[in-house]
C-alpha cells in the first residue's frame, strides 16, 4: 500500500463522508453512526484488499500485512484528529485549561 495523498480531492471526499454521517445524527446516537462508519470502512477496505490480489492464495498470504497497514493508518489518523480537536477544544467549548 502506498502513502495517502492528501490533496483537495482527498479532503472533499472525506468531507462528503462526514456530511453523510452527520445526516444520520438526527435519528440515531453518534456512537451508532460511528459504529456504522467503522463497519462500512472495514467492509470497503476488505473489498480493496481483495481487489488488489490476483488469487485467493495471494489474499491469504497478504491478509495480515494488509490488516496491519490499515490498523496503523487508522491509529495514526485518529491520533492526528484527536490532537487537532484537543488544540481547538477550549475555543470551541468556551473553556480555558
Amino acid at each position: 500500500m502506498s502513502e495517502i495523498l492528501r490533496d483537495k480531492q482527498f479532503w472533499d471526499m472525506a468531507d462528503s463522508f462526514i456530511q453523510l454521517a452527520n445526516t444520520h445524527l438526527n435519528e440515531v446516537k453518534p456512537s451508532r453512526v460511528s459504529a456504522c462508519a467503522l463497519f462500512a470502512a472495514a467492509r470497503f477496505n476488505a473489498f480493496v484488499i481483495t481487489a488488489a490480489t490476483e488469487s485467493k492464495a495471494q489474499l491469504i498470504a497478504e491478509k495480515e500485512s494488509a490488516i496491519a497497514y490499515f490498523m496503523n493508518q487508522y491509529e495514526a489518523m485518529l491520533r492526528e484528529n484527536l490532537d487537532e480537536h484537543m488544540a481547538r477544544y477550549d475555543a470551541q467549548h468556551g473553556q480555558s485549561s
